[in-house]
């Protein structure tokens, strides 16, 4: 069960100057709890905790960075349940679902804990010519300072984790905005990071209001601001950010390949995976399955499995353990998904199964033959809905991938080498998936996009490069 209030956390410190925010059951609609909310006031004095801590951050040892990081990894694995059962009730995540999200926060801490020690620099060798004879270079890395973060709703352990945890192994302070629908997770990291030894300032957690988050963008005092959520927030913010460097990680509307020579078993599993990637959470992912693009010569096979599997689906109460299909994050974003089946329906797409909606629960739905010019298609559906179109070459579903405005991951199923390497040529994306969907991600690897699905890459090594700047050192010997 969720506590009755939460506070925010101000400069390492919990506060609770009031109850605003209510948080409500995603499957009931009811309040479950209240939570403080920051004003404008609030976030300029944590800003100002920030600069503060800026120097004590720097000055920390790395195996003192490692053990704040280790006992957080410590706490969730102490936690894990009562985390997972918190993430069902606020994001309406299937209990599965929400207990493989607590697991990853608990890697998202430990692998920076682990990078934590190894910032490493190099010698850099000047003797290129005779100019740089008798001088010896050298470089190494120091926290960029403070950093403003905003996370979404999604997923609301692993994305702030994603950010919260390589700024504390690069030695950063930083505030946090947590999206206000889900915003006990980041609280309950919070409580974590609380009990640790950092400096004073390092650390603030601020629910707030999105017109009350200006400083989170355009105060100067941040150096870095990173961003997930969607392209339209997202480019705006950039816009605004003024001097700081920008991270962002946006939307998509992924594609997934099955190529001919998918047959047998290799067939059963594509679909077994292609029904996670695009139902996985009710599909609430910038990297679920979206459009999924089958050879000729299967696709009647692959759709008639595709189809009955999906109809096999369980779809209620979060809180069972055999619910698949939880609610949407609220009854707006789920109409709003159904208006868009009911469009792509009326402009002559086929509705394969699903596309039901009762409030926030909407129906596991697959579509054919959708218009690739409608919203359903060419933006980001971000719900339990699939498209299926056959191809008949390889080139021409590379093309198809690359026909989007997005390019954040691919699926691929193939078993042939050299398409595999062509498509990791060819396709306009952050990272290629093969043998699996676009939705697969471990947290220590690169993770981003190009076009508009951001700029940046997060997993915990390339974050600390972000949150991390080169200081060269140049020794003459005369």
């Amino acid at each position: 069960m969720l506590a009755p209030t939460y506070p925010f956390y101000l400069a390492n410190k919990p506060e609770q100057p009031n109850t605003d925010l209510e948080v409500r059951d995603k499957y009931s609609g009811e309040v479950v709890t209240r939570v403080a909310m920051a004003g404008e006031a609030d976030i300029d004095r944590a800003i100002a905790k920030t600069v503060e801590a800026a120097l004590p951050m720097r000055e920390m040892k790395a195996y003192e960075r490692q053990a704040v990081l280790q006992h957080c990894v410590g706490r969730f694995t102490e936690r894990s349940e009562e985390l997972a059962q918190a993430l069902c009730i606020e994001a309406g995540k299937p209990i599965k679902d929400s207990r493989g999200e607590v697991s990853r926060l608990i890697d998202t801490f430990r692998i920076a804990s682990e990078e934590s020690v190894r910032i490493y620099g190099e010698v850099l060798p000047m003797d290129i010519s005779a100019r740089g004879a008798g001088y010896t270079g050298m470089w190494k890395r120091l926290p960029i300072g403070p950093c403003s973060f905003i996370s979404p709703f999604n997923f609301p352990l692993n994305l702030a984790a994603h950010k919260v945890a390589p700024a504390i192994a690069a030695g950063c302070p930083f505030v946090l905005k947590p999206a206000s629908l889900t915003p006990v997770g980041a609280l309950m990291i919070g409580e974590a990071l609380a009990e640790t030894d950092l400096p004073g300032g390092a650390f603030s957690i601020l629910p707030c209001r999105r017109d009350g988050a200006r400083l989170f963008t355009e105060d100067d005092r941040f150096k870095l601001l990173s961003f997930t959520g969607s392209p339209e927030v997202g480019w705006m913010l950039k816009a605004k950010a003024g001097k700081k460097k920008v991270v962002l990680e946006l939307g998509g509307n992924a594609a997934c390949i099955v190529d001919e020579d998918i047959r047998g078993e290799f067939l059963d599993d594509a679909v077994a995976r292609m029904i996670t990637g695009a139902f996985y959470q009710s599909g609430q992912s910038c990297i679920g399955v979206q459009r999924v693009l089958v050879h000729e010569s299967l696709y009647e096979d692959f759709k008639e499995r595709f189809v009955e599997a999906t109809r096999e689906l369980k779809m209620g109460d979060p809180g069972d353990e055999e619910t698949f299909i939880g609610p949407m994050i609220s009854q707006k974003e789920a109409t709003r998904l159904h208006g868009w089946i009911e469009d792509a329906v009326a402009a002559g797409a086929t509705l394969l199964c699903g596309g039901h909606r009762d409030g926030a629960m909407l129906e596991a739905t697959l579509l054919e033959g959708v218009d690739s010019g409608l919203e359903i298609s060419c933006k980001e559906a971000f719900g339990p809905v699939a498209l299926l179109k056959p191809f008949s070459t390889f080139d021409q579903a590379l093309a198809e991938v690359n026909d989007s405005i997005f390019g954040l991951q691919t699926g691929i199923f193939t078993r042939d080498l050299y398409k595999a390497q062509k498509a990791w040529d060819v396709l306009e994306v952050g990272g290629v998936i093969i043998g699996d969907v676009p939705n697969w991600r471990v947290d220590h690897m690169p993770y981003g996009g190009v076009k508009e699905s951001g700029l940046g890459r997060e997993g915990i090594r390339w974050a600390i490069e972000d949150m991390t700047e080169v200081r060269l050192l140049v020794v003459r010997t005369p």
